[in-house]
């Protein structure tokens, strides 16, 4: 069975969907329906721009989604999944490729959120890091014996969890993570504390736009961040939309159920290459790959 990952914020790079756009019409023509959605010139940013400008998030968001998605859209039959899912913003690209939302609807939600995040950013100094080598229940024994808030936000693969939160709780809870043996615990240059509590502004204020947006049933089953089971019913894919900017990134746990619900391979949809990776890390056996034209 084919899975069909997609990725999300940090997989961005200047150029990138330029290949796409100078190869196909099709392409082409969402380019500059995004434009207009957008109200800015994202390919010239995407095309030309600079890693800073590239890493702002309302622009980085918007362009790794509309990477992902129109070369799901140009490849044609060559896209064939039979269960999809999405890393945190990857999971908009996995819908709209999975036919559960519109490419127009999926732009104006994915920069709703860039929008939301920001403003969340902005309210209280918050930040995230990264531990490497501890197991995930110690990880999230020693966030909750911090005071403060911290939480395990992204589970990327065994013996690499992301915390979030205050940037005072983050930098003890590092501490502690260091003398429980961790082989690293660093602070991540990113501006807010995504998948926490204190993303509650942001997704009050995603939920009043994911709520008008028609979802339909996809052509495959999702497996959501929040969940990381297989989803097919558009009210419950919605209401763990929303809950999604609060709720941890269940990466690992939604990769090991598309194993054991029968994917035999993996293919990563957008930039980079990050997804491979971590799957590798969950089971080296399985055979991943990049979607090509």
């Amino acid at each position: 069975m084919k899975a069909y990952v997609f990725p999300g914020q940090g997989a961005q790079f200047t150029g990138m969907g330029k290949e796409l756009y100078d190869n196909s019409a099709q392409a082409k023509a969402m380019f500059t329906k995004a434009n207009e959605i957008l109200g800015f010139d994202i390919t010239k940013i995407m095309f030309e721009g600079t890693a800073e400008e590239l890493k702002e998030t309302k622009v980085t968001q918007p362009a790794v989604f509309l990477h992902s998605t129109i070369l799901a859209t140009v490849l044609g039959d060559k896209f064939q999944p039979d269960m999809v899912a999405g890393h945190s913003l990857g999971e908009f690209s996995a819908l709209v490729a999975s036919k559960a939302l519109s490419f127009e609807d999926g732009v104006s939600l994915v920069l709703e959120r860039a929008l939301a995040m920001q403003k969340a950013c902005e309210l209280q100094p918050s930040t995230m890091a990264a531990v490497l080598g501890l197991d995930d229940h110690v990880v999230e024994e020693i966030c909750e014996q911090t005071d403060g808030i911290v939480v395990a936000a992204n589970y990327n693969c065994p013996g690499q969890l992301v915390i979030s939160g205050e940037v005072k709780a983050v930098e003890a809870a590092c501490t502690k993570m260091t003398e429980a043996g961790a082989r690293r615990a660093l602070l991540l240059p990113v501006g807010g504390a995504f998948h926490s509590p204190l993303m509650k502004p942001a997704e009050e204020q995603l939920a009043a736009a994911i709520e008008k947006a028609t979802f339909s049933k996809p052509i495959c089953p999702i497996y959501q961040n929040v969940t990381a089971s297989a989803v097919t019913d558009p009210e419950a894919i919605k209401a763990n939309l929303i809950k999604q900017l609060t709720a941890p990134v269940k990466w690992t746990q939604s990769v090991k159920q598309m194993l054991e619900d029968g994917a035999t391979n993996f293919t990563e949809v957008g930039p980079g290459k990050v997804l491979q990776g971590l799957i590798k890390k969950v089971d080296r056996k399985i055979p991943t790959e990049k979607a090509e034209l």
